[in-house]
């Protein structure tokens, strides 16, 4: 098949792939096509986009890009365009590379012009949201024989990715045992173990032998099987008793019965365990695939690493945009609307800005020594920015200790010792530069007065107790987050800062108050 034209795959009895056939009249007309929610229609950016007529017994019609447009659009993101012969097949990675410029009708024309098995792959591949617009944009038809292509955790992913009025319709597609995996998947949270996981699985008896066990796992390799690397030893009530690799059946006496050859100190995890934690045991064990089980320990399923470096991507984002003060977006930036930018980053915005507002306040509480000793507000801009920076500092570290499960609230004392000793040494440090800045400074006498000298003490102290405060006030901040039941990424770096900023103006103003009383104030 030279191109993969409307790509009905065939399905196999269990929904692995689907069962369409082609329609005579191609995936498009003129003016593409719609899938009645307003996600897109053939009308988008491209309509001026000078339509390709192709041969219908290849491509079922008029596409909107042809294979050159798609390589011309992956070579503007390659260091090295890679030149093909005008009448070579598009492959799939030149497309991958233009996908991200593709609107969606392009999109579609370019999975037509793929062999089949390089577009089915291609689709496989893509994120769920990806998929989503994709199925909601083709025809019914169409969409039956695509989502079929799919494993039921991954349909569950695209059910919870589309809106609530297409989800009924989208269940519809799928054939009775795959619409019930589906359904028992979408029971669970989506961040939780039970929602990750693929309930197709190898599965063995106990009481079989090792060629038994061989060709029953030959059988169900010809079903849609998330991996055959491990196999999984249930008793009668369908309880994991076992596991075993598929090395060990081939390497054991045929006679052996897998009851002898499993191992029965299996790793498992509980169907309502968080992702996050979840991924930390595929971390801390080394693993590529782990059990679920309920609370009887009856298996429900398994979860592959696959799946878990999707997690960790996405946790990870989540955590670095909060870190950055602002809500974590629910959408990649680019897909994000103007309306709901604003509101995630907005709203922190507003809040920092009020804590803001408190060093206006501070400063008018010591303005008469300000006037007195204006000198002092040259100063300002270096205590705040080491305060803020120390804070941030100890911020990032315990926040990401905590979410590599290094630092546990119990360890609450033992980071304040060790922060505050911390801070002692690196305040002393920038204390003690600061104090230099200001004594070696080519005209010191004649830039900050006779009393130059004190002003360099007025620094240093107040360095070294900025730093101290603001690495405590960085590192403590997370903890309490965490007692309050909040997100402990939420100690945002400007939050930190912002609130070391107020407090160091008032331990500057109040050293300065103390050292410089008598003689400039």
């Amino acid at each position: 098949m030279a191109a993969s034209d409307d790509i009905e795959p065939v399905a196999d009895g269990n929904g692995a792939h689907g069962d369409g056939g082609h329609d005579g009249n191609g995936e498009h007309d003129g003016n593409g096509e719609h899938d009645g929610n307003g996600e897109h229609n053939g009308n988008g950016d491209r309509d001026n986009a000078t339509p390709v007529e192709v041969p219908h017994e290849i491509t079922g019609g008029v596409l909107r890009i042809d294979p050159e447009t798609i390589r011309e659009l992956a070579d503007m993101g390659n260091a090295e365009p890679v030149a093909a012969a005008q009448d070579e097949p598009l492959s799939a990675e030149d497309l991958r590379d233009a996908w991200p410029v593709l609107d969606l009708a392009e999109r579609s024309d370019g999975l037509k012009l793929l062999e089949q098995e390089d577009a089915e792959e291609l689709f496989l591949s893509l994120p769920a949201r990806d998929q989503r617009m994709l199925l909601l944009y083709w025809r019914p038809g169409k969409r039956r024989s695509w989502i079929r292509l799919l494993e039921p955790d991954d349909v569950a992913d695209v059910i919870q990715d589309a809106p609530d009025d297409e989800r009924g319709g989208l269940m519809a597609l799928l054939d009775e045992p795959t619409r019930k995996e589906v359904s028992a998947l979408l029971a669970y949270e989506e961040d939780e173990a039970g929602g990750l996981m693929n309930t197709r699985y190898a599965r063995l008896r106990p009481n079989m032998t090792a060629d038994q066990a061989i060709s029953y796992l030959r059988r169900q390799a010809k079903t849609t099987l998330e991996t055959i690397y491990y196999a999984y030893v249930l008793d009668p009530d369908q309880k994991l008793i076992g596991v075993v690799s598929f090395r060990d059946l081939l390497s054991a006496a045929p006679g052996k019965t897998v009851a002898d050859i499993m191992e029965v100190d299996v790793v498992r995890a509980s169907e309502e365990m968080d992702q996050e934690t979840l991924s930390r045991v595929f971390v801390e064990q080394d693993l590529t695939v782990i059990p679920i089980v309920d609370a009887a320990g009856v298996m429900k399923g398994i979860v592959t690493v696959d799946d878990i470096v999707d997690v960790v991507e996405e946790e990870a984002t989540e955590d670095i945009q909060k870190f950055g003060g602002m809500e974590a977006l629910e959408k990649p930036y680019l897909d994000s609307s103007l309306r709901e930018m604003i509101k995630k980053r907005g709203v922190w915005l507003t809040v920092l800005l009020f804590g803001g507002m408190l060093t206006t306040s501070a400063l008018s509480v010591f303005q008469h020594q300000l006037d007195q000793a204006v000198v002092l507000t040259l100063f300002m801009p270096l205590i705040i920015a080491s305060g803020g920076n120390s804070g941030s500092q100890a911020s990032t570290l315990v926040i990401r200790a905590m979410a590599l499960d290094e630092v546990r609230p119990r360890d609450w004392w033992l980071v304040l010792r060790r922060e505050l000793l911390t801070g002692l040494a690196l305040g002393a440090i920038l204390g003690g530069l600061g104090l230099l800045r200001v004594v070696l400074w080519p005209g010191a006498s004649d830039a900050y007065g006779d009393h130059y000298g004190l002003i360099a003490i007025t620094v240093g102290i107040s360095l070294i107790c900025v730093v101290i405060f603001g690495t405590m006030a960085g590192a403590m901040l997370p903890f309490v987050l965490k007692k309050c039941g909040a997100d402990p990424a939420s100690a945002s770096a400007p939050a930190v800062a912002t609130l070391v900023d107020v407090s160091g103006l008032l331990l500057y103003l109040t050293v300065a108050n103390l050292v410089l009383s008598g003689t400039m104030l």
